[in-house]
């Protein structure tokens, strides 16, 4: 088939780096462990992994159709490959700042390539809606192999963990090996006439009612998502006291839960109304907050260091299936807004959508971040409740606006 080669690359690439950019909760409780910083320090990788993502699509995502998705992918991987190299041999808290400076501006690159040939190779708003939420949820299978695979690598010599990069570096190697001999055959026209136009014209994007509403939207859910997927390892060490191994284990429930719940979305779009799901789902996961942090603040000085998954108690499993439920929400967004504009304008489009979701998760992990150190773990994730509010007004306001006629920008 004529597309075979787009998707497989697609899932292979956002494969790789579902592992790499959501391996940052993993090495901020690493960071603080062995490198000695407080949460506070440690925080800010999600910073260098964000605002990397935000400024490279901002400057690139215009004239990306000219330049070429498959060169761009090609570079992404370069680029990580080298940064996972100085992170070996670096092995000091500079050196995970610079792995996730590469890992950002990678992913940028990776990202924006993956939403506009999504838009090219889908023919309906259903077909794209299924598309994008079964690769968001594949990406989530990555999460969750991440946090099985690092820590196969934790021994007493408190260097050891750094050798899943050589691994790491294998399968990027890998994915570049495919990608390099894949063939991609698609059309696309450039937004303008020349550069210039293009950026005009992408400018324009921001003053599109649709388009406002819909990334403040994708902020607010980045900032819920990221916030627990960063610091959920951190939250297993310090609320339920599970050693430092399970800590990590335990957030693959997260992970397989974003994934299991991307992949029913897919087919549960196909029977329901978006907009319903999503209300759902973020109602649900809300109670599930509610029900889990007031007993967690009763329970907590009770508890002594958890080694094996058979001594967790039940709250420790309940809290990571939210992901279950928060999972729907950013594919079922981004296809609704992308579907609605002409398939030229889904890369400046994806610009947008990138930019915010980084802007969002460095605010929503840097906000959890201050407060797990001040205020304490649980009280923390209490903060998640405000955007999952003001989430459902704006999920609202775009149903009702993406029900138009597809948009255009003149």
């Amino acid at each position: 088939m004529k597309n075979t080669g787009i998707k497989i690359s697609i899932f292979l690439n956002y494969f790789v780096f579902a592992i790499l950019l959501n391996s940052v909760g993993i090495v901020i409780a690493k960071s603080i462990n062995v490198y000695h910083v407080s949460e506070s320090q440690a925080s800010i990788l999600e910073a260098f992994k964000d605002l990397p993502i935000a400024v490279v699509s901002f400057i690139v995502a215009s004239f990306l159709p000219r330049f070429g998705y498959k060169k761009s992918m090609l570079c992404g991987l370069a680029i990580v490959f080298f940064g996972c190299l100085l992170m070996i041999y670096g092995n000091s808290f500079l050196y995970t700042k610079i792995l996730f400076l590469s890992i950002g501006i990678s992913f940028a690159l990776i990202k924006l390539s993956v939403y506009s040939l999504i838009g090219i190779v889908t023919n309906s708003k259903k077909e794209h809606s299924s598309l994008m939420s079964s690769i968001e949820g594949f990406f989530m299978v990555g999460i969750a192999l991440a946090y099985i695979l690092f820590p196969l690598f934790y021994s007493e010599n408190t260097d050891s963990w750094l050798n899943v990069y050589y691994l790491l570096c294998g399968l990027i190697v890998l994915s570049f090996l495919f990608l390099l001999f894949s063939k991609i055959e698609y059309e696309v026209e450039a937004i303008g006439t020349s550069l210039k136009e293009d950026l005009i014209i992408s400018g324009k994007l921001m003053i599109v009612p649709l388009v406002l509403v819909f990334i403040i939207s994708a902020f607010l859910f980045v900032m819920i998502e990221q916030g627990i997927m960063t610091w959920l390892p951190r939250f297993n060490e310090k609320i339920f006291l599970f050693s430092e191994k399970l800590s990590v284990r335990m957030a693959v429930i997260f992970a397989m839960s974003l994934a299991l719940g991307r992949f029913v979305a897919g087919y549960l779009t196909k029977k329901m109304s978006w907009v319903l799901l999503v209300i759902i789902c973020i109602v649900i996961s809300g109670g599930i907050i509610l029900y889990v942090l007031p007993k967690l603040k009763v329970d907590v000085d009770n508890l002594t260091q958890i080694e094996s998954i058979l001594e967790v108690p039940v709250l420790g499993f309940v809290l990571p299936l939210i992901g279950l439920f928060i999972a729907p929400i950013y594919p079922l967004l981004n296809s609704t807004v992308l579907s609605s504009l002409p398939k030229n304008l889904h890369s400046p489009m994806s610009g947008l959508i990138i930019i915010f979701s980084a802007l969002g998760g460095t605010l929503g992990s840097r906000i959890v971040g201050e407060l797990f150190e001040h205020v304490g773990g649980a009280n923390a994730f209490y903060f998640l409740l405000i955007p999952m509010l003001l989430l459902i007004v704006f999920v609202l306001i775009i149903d009702k606006m993406s029900k138009r006629k597809a948009l255009s920008i003149s």
